[in-house]
C-alpha cells in the first residue's frame, strides 16, 4: 500500500527495540526462544521420557492437540523480559522459566531454567529423561561447539550480524531448588539446518543408538541417544545459506534443573566490570523478583482481589494474561493471495500469486491448533494486552497494518514461513483478496481514543492513512445489494452435501446464512460492523484535524446508525428481531443418501427473498456493538431473546444459535460437526457483557433489566470458565451451552483470555 509504513523498516531491530528483540515468539513450540528478525537465530527444547523397552520415547516438542500432554500454560508472562510455565506430560511435571537481563547492543542476555520433577510425591519409578536444548541457524551466521568430556558441550561460541559476538553455556544439572549436583549423560548431534518443520522428525529417526547411563555406585541403565560426532565433515552437506542445527542431549534421573544461559558479547563488554552470569542463587533471584513485580502490577492493572475474587480466580486470570502474551510469536514470509479480479466467480480461473515477504508480531488463538496470526481473532486479543502493556499492542497494530495490499486489504488468515505453513492444511493456505474479516482491530482503537495516552495518540495520528484505507475497502468491497447494506463475499458454493454453505469470511463460519446464497442477501452482522467502524473512525478524523474525512465518516456513521434505515432493511416484524436477508427457506436438511451419504434435501416452502430465521449471534449484533439508541423500541425485544432459556440464554453463557433454532446443534455436513451452532463463545459474550453495561449506565426504559442481566450473565460465564479450568486446566475455545464443559481446541488462550477482562468488568 502506498501509504507510509506506521513502523519504520528496523523498528524489530535490536538497535530500536533491544527489549523485545529475544522472546518466546515461537508459540507452536513447548518452550523456546528466537530473535524478532526475518533470518532468526531460534532455541528450543525437546524432551523425552526413555522406556526400558526397545520402543522410541515419544519425543516432545511442538505442541499438538493429541500427545496426550497437559495442562500446560504460563503461570506467568509480562510479555517483555521473564516467564514460568508448567507442563504435565504424563507422570512428569515440567517448568520451564526464562529470564532477560537488558545490556549491550544486541537484545541483552537472557538465562533458562528446566526443572523436571514426578508429578506425584513418592514415585520412584519414573524412568530417565532425556532434555534437548538446540539451537538453529538460518543461513551462513557461525556456530562453534567447544566440547569437554564424555560428549558435553562446554558452549557454543557465534557470531551474526545482528547479535554480534554471543555464547550459550549449558551448565551441569542440579536437584531442583539446590546446588547438589546430579549426574548426567551427555550426547550431541551437528548437522547443517533441515528446514524447520523437521526438527522433530530429523532427531526422533537419529534416536536410534543405545547408550548406558551410569552414575557412580548406581547399576547401569540403558537409553536412546544422539550418536552424534562435532567433526566438520561428519557434519553431511554444509549447503549455502542452509544454516546450522545444533543439539545437546542430557539424560538423567528425575527429580533435576538445568539452566542454559546466552550471554551477548557487547552485554558482557558494556561495563567495566564483568557481569556475574545469570544462573545458580541470581538466576533465582531474578526469577522470584519479577514474579513478585508481576503479582503487583497485575492486581494495580485488573483489581481482581479489589473486587473480591478469590485467590483462584486471581491465578486463572494471570494465567489467561500470561498465556496470551506467552502466546505471541513473530513471523515472517509470503503469504499466498489470489488477486481480486473486478469479477465475483472469476478468482478461480487465476493462480495464486506471492505476496511481498513481510513481518508480522502477532498474539495467536491456540498454541496447539491456530499457532499464527488471524485477523479478527487479534482485535480481541489486543483489548487484553493492552489494558497491561500499551506499546505491545502498538506493535502488533502497526505489524497488521503493514500487511495492507495496494487496495487496503488485508488477508484474514497469516501464514509466514515455513513453520507456519507446515500446519495449515493446502486447502486453507491461499488467502482471497475478495474476503473480508470483521474490523475488530478498531475496538483497541476505540479503546486508545477514550483513554486518551499520548503514545497511542501519537501511533494513531501515523496509523490513520492505513485505518482509513482498510475501511474504506472493506465498506466498498462488500458493498450489499441495496445502498447501505452489505454482503460478506466468500460464501461457501451451494454443494449438495453442505446443509448450509458456510461464510468463513464473518468469522462465523457455519453460523446460518441464507439457505441459497444469492447476491441479494444483506448481512446484518456486517452491516452494524461497518457502522463501528465508520463511527471509530469519525472521531479519530475528528480528533486529528482531519475535517474532510471526518465529515464524509460522520455522515455515513450516522446513516448506518439511523434507527429508520437499520429497521427498513433489517427488522423482520414476524420474527420479532433484526435479521440477515437472502433466498431462504428453513425447509432444508441432510439425509443419507447411498453411496454419497448426507445429502441437501430441499423441501417445501421453496427458497424465497425473506429475512432469515436464525436466531442468534448475528440477531444481537445492534445491541452488542451499542448502535441502539437506549430508549429505542427494539431494545426490549433483544433483551427478551437474549434473556430467554428457549432461545439465547444459558447458565454458562449466551448460546450462539437459539435453542429454538432448526439449525442448533446441526451437522453442516457429514464431516462437518456444528461450530457457532449453539456452543457458547468468549469473545460475542464479551461484547454482550460490555453492550449489557453500557445500557445499565444510560438513563433509558431498559437501564435496570441490562444491568441486572449484566450481573447475571457475568456470573455465569466467569463462574463455568473458572470451573473448567479447575477440573482441566485448560481455556478453552468454545464451551457447551448444555453442561458447561469446554469444547473444541485447546488451550485456547487466544480470545478467550478476555475472561479476565470480564472478571475485571473492564468493557
Amino acid at each position: 500500500h502506498s501509504a507510509p509504513p506506521v513502523l519504520p523498516a528496523d523498528s524489530s531491530s535490536p538497535a530500536v527495540a533491544p527489549d523485545l528483540f529475544w522472546g518466546t515468539y515461537r508459540p507452536h513450540v513447548y518452550f523456546g526462544m528466537k530473535t524478532r528478525s526475518p533470518k532468526p537465530l531460534l532455541t528450543g527444547l525437546m524432551w523425552a521420557q526413555q522406556g526400558t523397552t526397545q520402543g522410541t520415547p515419544k519425543l516432545r516438542h511442538t505442541c499438538e492437540q493429541g500427545d496426550g500432554v497437559g495442562p500446560y500454560g504460563w503461570e506467568f508472562h509480562d510479555g517483555l523480559s521473564f516467564g514460568r510455565q508448567h507442563i504435565q506430560d504424563g507422570a512428569l511435571k515440567l517448568t520451564t522459566e526464562f529470564v532477560k537481563r537488558p545490556g549491550g547492543q544486541h537484545g541483552g542476555d537472557w538465562s533458562w531454567r528446566v526443572t523436571v520433577e514426578p508429578q506425584a510425591s513418592g514415585t520412584s519409578a519414573i524412568p530417565l529423561v532425556s532434555l534437548f536444548f538446540y539451537v538453529v541457524t538460518d543461513s551462513n551466521e557461525v556456530l562453534i561447539p567447544e566440547v569437554g568430556s564424555k560428549g558435553q558441550l562446554k558452549f557454543i561460541s557465534g557470531h551474526t550480524s545482528e547479535l554480534g559476538d554471543f555464547r550459550f553455556t549449558l551448565l551441569p544439572p542440579t536437584s531442583p531448588g539446590d546446588t547438589a549436583p546430579k549426574y548426567g549423560s551427555y550426547n550431541v548431534f551437528w548437522t547443517s539446518n533441515p528446514g524447520l518443520p523437521l526438527l522433530t522428525e530429523m532427531v526422533k529417526s537419529r534416536l536410534n543408538s543405545w547408550f548406558q547411563h551410569r552414575p557412580p555406585g548406581a547399576s547401569p541403565e540403558r537409553y536412546l541417544g544422539l550418536p552424534g560426532s562435532l567433526k566438520w565433515e561428519d557434519r553431511g552437506p554444509s549447503g549455502q545459506g542452509q544454516g546450522q542445527f545444533l543439539i545437546q542431549q542430557v539424560t538423567l534421573k528425575v527429580p533435576f534443573s538445568i539452566e542454559f544461559v546466552f550471554e551477548s558479547g557487547s552485554a558482557q563488554a558494556g561495563g567495566n566490570q564483568v557481569l556475574p552470569r545469570l544462573a545458580g542463587s541470581l538466576l533465582t533471584h531474578a526469577l522470584e523478583s519479577h514474579a513478585e513485580a508481576f503479582r503487583e502490577r497485575f492486581e494495580k492493572t485488573f483489581q481482581l482481589k479489589e473486587k473480591g475474587l478469590g485467590p483462584g480466580e486471581q491465578a486463572l486470570g494471570q494465567a489467561a494474561l500470561s498465556s496470551l502474551l506467552g502466546g505471541i510469536g513473530y513471523f515472517y514470509g509470503q503469504g499466498l493471495v489470489l488477486p481480486d479480479m473486478g469479477v465475483e466467480g472469476s478468482e478461480q480461473k487465476v493462480d495464486p500469486a506471492l505476496f511481498p515477504p513481510l513481518p508480522l508480531f502477532t498474539a495467536v488463538p491456540s498454541r496447539s491448533f491456530f499457532p499464527r496470526g488471524f485477523l479478527w481473532d487479534e482485535g480481541f486479543h489486543q483489548l487484553v494486552v493492552q489494558r497491561w502493556d500499551p506499546s505491545l499492542t502498538r506493535e502488533a497494530l502497526g505489524h497488521w497494518l503493514g500487511l495492507l495490499n495496494a487496495d487496503g486489504w488485508i488477508g484474514r488468515e497469516q501464514i509466514l514461513g515455513d513453520e507456519a505453513r507446515a500446519r495449515v492444511p493446502p486447502e486453507f493456505l491461499v488467502q482471497r483478496a475478495v474476503h473480508a474479516n470483521p474490523p475488530t482491530l478498531l475496538l483497541p482503537v476505540a479503546h486508545m481514543l477514550e483513554v486518551g495516552d499520548p503514545d497511542d495518540l501519537a501511533f494513531l495520528r501515523k496509523a490513520f492513512p492505513r485505518l482509513h484505507a482498510w475501511f474504506s475497502w472493506l465498506h466498498q468491497s462488500q458493498a450489499g445489494p441495496v445502498p447501505l447494506s452489505y454482503r460478506w463475499r466468500g460464501r461457501d458454493p451451494a454443494l449438495p452435501t453442505l446443509l448450509n454453505p458456510k461464510t468463513l469470511p464473518s468469522g462465523l463460519d457455519d453460523y446460518p446464512r441464507a439457505s441459497h446464497p444469492s447476491v441479494t442477501e444483506r448481512h446484518l452482522d456486517l452491516r452494524c460492523w461497518v457502522a463501528l467502524g465508520a463511527r471509530v473512525l469519525t472521531q479519530l478524523a475528528e480528533y486529528l484535524g482531519e475535517a474532510e474525512v471526518a465529515a464524509e465518516l460522520g455522515s455515513l456513521a450516522a446513516s448506518l446508525e439511523a434507527a429508520e434505515s437499520l429497521d427498513e432493511l433489517h427488522w423482520a416484524p414476524e420474527l420479532g428481531v433484526f435479521a440477515d436477508f437472502g433466498n431462504h427457506t428453513k425447509a432444508v436438511q441432510l439425509k443419507p443418501r447411498p453411496p454419497q451419504g448426507l445429502v441437501r434435501v430441499v423441501g417445501r416452502p421453496q427458497p424465497r427473498l425473506q429475512y432469515v430465521d436464525a436466531l442468534g449471534y448475528v440477531s444481537l449484533f445492534p445491541l452488542l456493538l451499542r448502535l441502539l439508541d437506549p430508549n429505542s423500541s427494539r431494545l426490549g425485544p433483544l433483551l427478551d431473546i437474549l434473556a430467554d432459556s428457549r432461545h439465547l440464554w444459558s447458565p454458562f453463557g449466551l448460546r450462539s444459535l437459539a435453542a429454538s433454532s432448526s439449525f442448533y446443534g446441526q451437522r453442516n455436513s457429514e464431516h462437518d460437526p456444528p461450530y457457532w451452532r449453539g456452543a457458547v463463545w468468549l469473545n460475542v459474550n464479551y461484547l454482550a457483557l460490555g453492550a449489557l453495561h453500557h445500557y445499565g449506565h444510560l438513563e433509558g426504559p431498559h437501564q435496570a433489566r441490562a444491568a441486572k442481566l449484566h450481573s447475571e450473565l457475568r456470573a455465569n460465564v466467569v463462574g463455568n470458565v473458572w470451573r473448567q479450568y479447575q477440573a482441566t486446566g485448560f481455556l478453552w475455545e468454545q464451551y457447551s451451552d448444555r453442561d458447561g464443559r469446554g469444547m473444541g481446541c485447546r488451550p485456547f488462550h487466544g480470545w478467550t483470555s478476555l475472561v479476565l477482562l470480564a472478571m475485571a468488568e473492564d468493557y
